[in-house]
């Protein structure tokens, strides 16, 4: 269960990175009330993770991950941001590093 934790804490960090852009330095109010409480969730999501029995190192590393990779395709199929040969390799990388240390971490 903590895994699944973890998931859903990493796609809500790619939906306030995402509100976030779209609340434009915070002056709309949908976006920003959507930030918050996309972020908020997201730590309450890592929070149970941790509480779960995986380890704080790779949970923070995952979430960042899930994160990080999933803001950048959103980037790219919201924002237009190029999709580059070497940026969707490196963002393959950063998955399959993701989906390494769920197989070589503690937990559940």
């Amino acid at each position: 269960m903590a895994w699944l934790f973890l998931f859903i804490g990493g796609l809500f960090e790619v939906g306030f990175t995402i509100s976030l852009k779209y609340s434009e330095n915070f002056s709309k109010l949908w976006p920003s009330i959507s930030f918050f409480i996309c972020i908020s969730l997201s730590f309450f999501f890592l929070n149970k993770a941790i509480n779960n029995g995986l380890p704080i190192g790779t949970s923070y590393a995952v979430w960042t991950g899930i994160g990080a990779a999933g803001t950048a395709i959103a980037g790219m199929i919201f924002f237009k941001e190029p999709a580059a040969l070497w940026r969707i390799f490196f963002i393959a990388t950063l998955i399959a590093s993701i989906v390494g240390l769920k197989f070589v971490s503690g937990g559940e």
